[in-house]
């Protein structure tokens, strides 16, 4: 594990994560993949902890990956169902926490469609000196960092397998494709992107990464931030290209003619990456719309792809956040 100090109590953000914290879960997500890899598969490291998945919006990897993360350090879970709770009688957020507290719960994870809900609980937690650490699950517009953690990992495990550490992104061009002004893990995969020494590059059209969107992104390091509103310059000799989905639920106006021409003016395929380095790999944080974001060859392609590795990374690095902060 980690021999890195760790004091951090609440995870809400990657903003104003430092780069001994990024790895600080590395080297401890590093540790527990070789726990998956082993015949046994589970720890006791949160053993006597209960962890409360509190998912105020659909869900499906994060979830689910939380969860078995959990049951893989031995913690009690609680699931918690929105249309199944006291919030149809019109019990409030922060009194459903403090009732999930009463039960016990050591971690809350927080997933909701409005930014800002779960560093609102981590305040009132505080404010009550309960002890619960919150994870944000993601919210809203604002931040996704366990997503952006996982990817970290998946790039960095794949550039040194055996010490996986932020210093090993400096220098890498990454290309980031898609519906950034909708995008919660875009917002954390830049912050970590650029605490590596990455020179990111933005694509997408005007509509979906609008000319002031840099002055949303809180960086030192934001002279390594680039827009373009046409694909080629954001792929050229690009190392790694992440793809973000059309997150058409989050669109409340007509942003795009349609999801054809989307995908003829900034998909994915074979011929475009002919455009980045030879050993690019492509990553989506899933889940994808084949022939829209990434052709349905390239998301099969192992030769490119790392969505498979992200997934199984995701429980990894899950279960590195959850120790840390339940430590």
């Amino acid at each position: 594990m980690t021999a890195t100090p760790w004091t951090r109590k609440h995870i809400i953000s990657l903003e104003d994560f430092t780069i001994d914290e990024y790895d600080a879960v590395l080297t401890t997500a590093s540790s527990f993949k070789s726990v998956l890899k082993s015949r046994t598969k589970k720890v006791p490291a949160l053993q006597g902890q209960v962890v409360a998945n509190m998912f105020f919006e659909p869900s499906t990897r994060t979830r689910s990956s939380f969860e078995l993360a959990a049951k893989r350090l031995s913690a009690d879970i609680l699931n918690f169902a929105p249309g199944t709770s006291s919030l149809t009688k019109g019990e409030t957020i922060l009194d459903t926490a403090k009732t999930y507290w009463a039960m016990g719960a050591n971690i809350m994870v927080i997933r909701h469609s409005n930014s800002g809900v779960p560093l609102n609980v981590a305040m009132e937690m505080d404010r009550l000196n309960s002890g619960v650490s919150i994870f944000n699950g993601g919210d809203g517009l604002h931040q996704h960092p366990s997503q952006a953690l996982l990817d970290l990992f998946t790039i960095c495990s794949l550039l040194d397998e055996k010490n996986p550490q932020l210093s090993l992104l400096k220098g890498k061009k990454v290309a980031i494709v898609g519906d950034i002004l909708h995008s919660r893990v875009a917002r954390s995969n830049i912050n970590s992107l650029l605490a590596g020494g990455c020179e990111v590059h933005l694509a997408a059209p005007p509509t979906l990464l609008p000319s002031l969107f840099l002055e949303t992104i809180n960086s030192s390091q934001k002279e390594c931030l680039f827009v373009h509103w046409h694909l080629k310059p954001a792929l050229e000799n690009a190392d790694f290209v992440m793809t973000l989905r059309l997150q058409k639920e989050r669109m409340t106006d007509y942003l795009l003619p349609s999801l054809r021409e989307y995908h003829q003016l900034f998909g994915i395929t074979h011929e475009r990456l002919q455009w980045c380095n030879p050993e690019v790999k492509v990553l989506h944080p899933g889940p994808v719309n084949r022939g829209v974001e990434l052709s349905s060859e390239l998301m099969d392609d192992g030769k490119y792809s790392l969505i498979g590795e992200q997934v199984t990374n995701g429980v990894a690095v899950r279960m590195a956040l959850l120790y840390l902060i339940g430590n």
